[in-house]
């Protein structure tokens, strides 16, 4: 489905959740435990900061950029045929995305790198990789305790700084959510793998924002690079006049 970006800017967007799994309740278990276990949900944002495992966090040094094919996804997008029928309203970790955002970040309706109508609560710069650090159950999951860092206190997954080029040129966003098609990727996301486990469609292992996206001056769906950086290593640009911090 091609999609209006700007007066001057088309974007080809991909669903990210196509399959019939578990996981086509949003990204994992967001939706079940939304309804079903609120308090098990709601325990899941502290999870990957504390950790009294002597062997936590080592696990590989992530410098290197890793090359995949990206798509655009947005808070608000509503459920239809190119998303497998599944919403953006909520995210794998903010059952009130939407809300939290502070409305929908249209790829059609733009001011700048900004959505028009209103300022956003959070950062429009956000991308979604294959990782979540909780089960289904909202639990741990131990692999986790292999994440670089784990334990410092520091972001490892929401909210993390990630840097993505495309034509020799870098964006900066914040990791929001979690996809394209899958939840269990960490040899993709914090490994050495060197492609995703995604095999659907274009079999991408990067989502970005419409105003990633536009930052790039990516028209269609192709290949970028990506790589986790530091926030004091972040430089100055659109990313920072909003970061979040939820």
């Amino acid at each position: 489905m091609t999609v209006n970006f700007s007066a001057n800017l088309q974007l080809i967007f991909h669903g990210h959740i196509r399959g019939q799994s578990m996981y086509n309740l949003k990204r994992g278990f967001a939706i079940a435990v939304l309804l079903a276990a609120p308090s098990c949900y709601l325990g899941t944002h502290d999870s990957a900061y504390a950790s009294h495992d002597p062997q936590a966090g080592q696990g590989i040094a992530m410098s290197d950029f890793k090359k995949t094919i990206t798509t655009v996804f947005w808070v608000g997008e509503d459920a239809n045929d190119d998303n497998g029928h599944i919403h953006n309203h909520a995210s794998y970790w903010d059952p009130d995305w939407l809300k939290s955002f502070g409305g929908i970040d249209s790829p059609k309706r733009r001011k700048g790198f900004m959505p028009a109508g209103f300022t956003p609560k959070e950062n429009p710069f956000y991308i979604a990789l294959p990782f979540a650090e909780v089960d289904q159950n909202g639990k741990l999951k131990p692999v986790a305790k292999k994440i670089p860092g784990f334990g410092e206190g520091k972001p490892l997954t929401r909210n993390r700084w990630v840097e993505v080029r495309y034509k020799g040129k870098s964006v900066y966003a914040q990791w929001a959510d979690v996809g394209p098609f899958g939840e269990d990727d960490f040899d993709w996301v914090f490994g050495n793998a060197k492609q995703p486990k995604n095999r659907m469609g274009e079999k991408a292992g990067l989502d970005i924002s419409p105003a990633a996206a536009s930052y790039l001056g990516m028209t269609e769906n192709d290949k970028t690079e990506w790589r986790f950086v530091e926030e004091s290593d972040v430089p100055d640009g659109p990313w920072k006049v909003i970061v979040t911090r939820s």
